[in-house]
């Protein structure tokens, strides 16, 4: 089967809990962030699930977008690999996928636990608190395993979560590289603003690969920051910058997309770095919203499905708002059943 899109990060199972106040400020937590679990948050996740309202729900930021993804899209168009236990949560994470149609090559460690994520939402924020277990013990041999290559070679778009940069730096060069060189799409998210402050060496050795950028204004910021930019508030000016630096396939334009929750997302190509576009959000009452944990995933998955359908990047745009106004009306990165594409 040929695959168009190839999505590749840390499979997890989120465990949701609302109204998170006392636990963020136990374990000194910002109410809108995500972290990777130090040692004194390790009890964060035996806590959370004697909640009598925790919720499960299949996660890993790439794992939501290869979902959002497939909504739209025709089944066996999105693969998604990563590295799992053999164990229930790993079983969950295969269910969800399943429904959304999905197909995964995961690489299975056996043995080992597959990777959790604590959702901590509180109001309209949502504070990630990530240990990684089984997800960071993938394996770049598993890109050349015989079933995984064949994919890679057949597929036209690749998208990478910002998060697997932590570990899996050398497997993202392997996939930008081949990208590159066939002239096919390569898109990455920043996914947390600690990737550009803390894993800045790792994001600069893979941005030339990337024809398409995602992040939010957190993380645009944080990217300033990180690399000395004299205004860390200009998102348009940030993008800019970014869409500017050295490519390694000129044959198309880099762009960067940043959303801004509620507020409007701005996009800025290469091709016309002095102009960027900026795109207005429809506004949601407080009663439309759930939670917004996995709304940028849904954003980016939106977006990769118009492009692999050959919209234009305004369309992929307006897909994107339409996938992370769904996921935020509904209980963690999940969607409408039974199926409402947005285009």
């Amino acid at each position: 089967m040929s695959y168009k899109a190839f999505f590749i990060g840390n499979p997890l199972l989120d465990i949701q809990v609302n109204n998170g106040e006392a636990i963020l400020e136990k374990y000194n937590l910002k109410s809108n962030d995500a972290i990777l679990a130090e040692e004194k948050h390790i009890p964060i996740y035996e806590e959370i699930t004697k909640s009598d309202k925790v919720i499960y729900v299949a996660g890993g930021a790439a794992q939501n977008a290869a979902r959002a993804a497939a909504y739209n899209l025709p089944a066996g168009t999105v693969v998604y690999t990563g590295c799992v236990g053999d164990d229930d949560l790993a079983e969950q994470l295969k269910a969800a996928n399943r429904r959304e149609g999905v197909d995964e090559v995961y690489q299975v460690k056996k043995g080992e636990q597959t990777g959790a994520c604590a959702a901590i939402i509180t109001g309209h924020d949502r504070s990630l608190v990530t240990t990684l277990r089984a997800a960071e013990m993938f394996e770049q041999s598993h890109l050349s395993s015989p079933e995984v290559s064949k994919i890679i070679d057949g597929a036209q778009l690749f998208y990478v979560g910002g998060f697997f940069l932590t570990h899996g730096v050398e497997s993202v060069k392997e996939l930008g590289q081949k990208a590159s060189a066939a002239g096919k799409i390569f898109s990455l998210n920043f996914s947390a603003p600690f990737i550009p402050q803390f894993f800045k060496a790792q994001l600069e050795s893979v941005i030339p690969f990337t024809d398409f950028i995602f992040g939010n204004e957190s993380e645009a910021e944080a990217y300033a920051s990180a690399n000395g930019l004299s205004d860390t508030k200009d998102i348009a000016a940030i993008a800019r910058s970014i869409a500017v630096l050295p490519k390694s396939n000129p044959s198309r334009p880099r762009v960067v997309v940043f959303t801004q929750g509620a507020d409007s997302t701005i996009v800025v190509s290469s091709a016309e770095p002095d102009a960027p576009k900026v795109f207005k959000v429809t506004k949601l009452t407080n009663e439309q919203i759930v939670d917004t944990n996995g709304a940028g995933d849904a954003f980016a998955g939106g977006f990769l499905a118009a492009l692999v359908a050959g919209k234009p990047v305004e369309e992929a745009v307006e897909a994107g708002h339409k996938m992370g106004a769904m996921c935020v009306g509904q209980v963690g990165p999940t969607f409408k059943w039974p199926k409402a594409p947005v285009f």
